[in-house]
């Protein structure tokens, strides 16, 4: 007697799985199917429109997607928590130039208090939009306040750091121009769409501001080195940040739906 019989166990072949759940496999199988067809379906519907935009002359880029935060804004009040922040953050703008500049700048209490005083405002610059997007409170004096608030903060520090010395003007005038300039840039095609920060964008500001930071830290020596290879960094990318947004803008009215209606309506002129 074998061993399995022994211990009252019968020996069993093994189990052949394609075989026991034949049904399993064919709906995976027609799943499969199922969704290679819509994709084919899918492939094609996008060639027809292609070849049919550019039979008409259309443009054959998309525009671009809209800003979620340029949406009007209905129903919001605009007292809410985020607009209070960037309130506040205005409001911290005079302090911090006046402790910036005490004495010439010179003073290291109030130096330190305009450092904390710019990381406060620095913070509730992430913290009031985080607010605003994750709990609706997005709202048309928000959008035309927080990067007025923006600004007025990175312009002042940076017009006070070249008064006493600190940074030389030089650094303030690119930085400044490029700033007023893409705001400029921004209005001039705002009935084109909106031109939306970048991520390059997004990365200068960052850079900016912890440049900033570390120049109005009262240390000098080995720690401008830090000091100035951050700005750099920051200069380097807000000189090329800003010729991007010049093409995307470019980009943006050649391809809005305004442009378009132009367009067609000067080659139905035509066609008279």
């Amino acid at each position: 007697m074998s061993a399995a019989r022994r211990d009252g166990r019968e020996a069993r072949p093994p189990r052949d799985e394609s075989a026991r759940t034949p049904g399993r496999q064919g709906t995976a199988r027609d799943e499969f199917e199922r969704r290679k067809a819509e994709a084919r379906e899918e492939l094609e519907r996008r060639r027809a429109e292609f070849e049919r935009r550019r039979a008409a002359g259309e443009p054959l880029i998309a525009p671009p997607l809209p800003d979620p935060a340029s949406t009007p804004s209905t129903g919001v009040s605009t007292w809410n928590i985020a607009n209070a922040l960037t309130m506040f953050r205005i409001a911290l703008v005079p302090f911090f130039g006046w402790a910036l500049l005490t004495h010439g700048g010179h003073d290291t209490p109030y130096r330190i208090v305009a450092v904390v005083l710019f990381v406060v405002a620095s913070v509730t610059d992430r913290i009031d939009g985080d607010l605003a997007r994750s709990r609706g409170l997005v709202t048309d004096f928000g959008k035309m306040m927080d990067p007025i608030a923006d600004k007025t903060l990175m312009g002042m520090a940076l017009i006070g750091l070249s008064i006493i010395g600190r940074l030389p003007w030089w650094v303030t005038a690119i930085i400044l121009v490029r700033e007023v300039g893409i705001t400029l840039l921004r209005l001039s095609v705002i009935r084109h769409g909106v031109l939306p920060a970048s991520r390059g964008g997004k990365l200068k500001t960052f850079l900016q501001a912890v440049a900033i930071g570390l120049f109005l830290l009262p240390i000098t020596g080995w720690f401008d080195v830090v000091a100035w290879v951050v700005m750099l960094a920051a200069l380097a990318i807000t000189v090329a940040t800003g010729v991007d947004y010049v093409f995307r803008a470019i980009r943006l009215r050649q391809n809005s739906e305004r442009s378009r209606a132009r367009r067609e309506a000067r080659r139905a002129r035509r066609g008279r």
